[in-house]
């Protein structure tokens, strides 16, 4: 018989680099998770990303076991990373914080693709326009 998942924990940590300090201990620990353990196996899991952020999902089970599944960091973040900003524009359409190349965009649709709601590449190049577009990064 399947184990009967109790709790699905949703959050972005620093790939690489958990540690049990807040806020990711207290989640974790409220959800009935071993805090050292998945710190454990969520840094061996994302050596290759470190200093990305990464969304995880965390499966909770009801004997207090879990798994987890890692997704492609945020599209703000890789956009922000690509026009070389330290954030988006608060006003988007009075001023531009940055720009990013149509080259750019297309390896950060390429990257998202696996958690985009897109039937193709350019769908996912649309997306990813759309959310540099509202943070006020201008697309050349």
């Amino acid at each position: 018989m399947a184990k009967q998942v109790v709790k699905k924990v949703k959050t972005i940590v620093q790939g690489g680099a958990a540690t049990p300090a807040p806020p990711l201990g207290p989640t974790l620990g409220q959800a009935g998770i071993n805090i050292g353990e998945f710190i454990t196996r969520f840094n061996e899991a994302t050596q290759d990303k470190r200093g990305e952020l990464v969304p995880v999902v965390i499966s909770v089970y009801e004997d207090r076991s879990f798994d987890f599944i890692t997704k492609t960091p945020p599209t703000s973040s890789l956009l922000i990373k690509a026009a070389g900003i330290k954030k988006g524009s608060g006003k988007n359409t009075v001023s531009k914080a940055g720009s990013v190349t149509k080259a750019q965009v297309k390896e950060i649709a390429e990257k998202k693709m696996v958690d985009l709601n897109a039937k193709d590449i350019e769908g996912a190049r649309r997306i990813i326009e759309g959310s540099a577009r509202s943070m006020g990064i201008e697309t050349k």
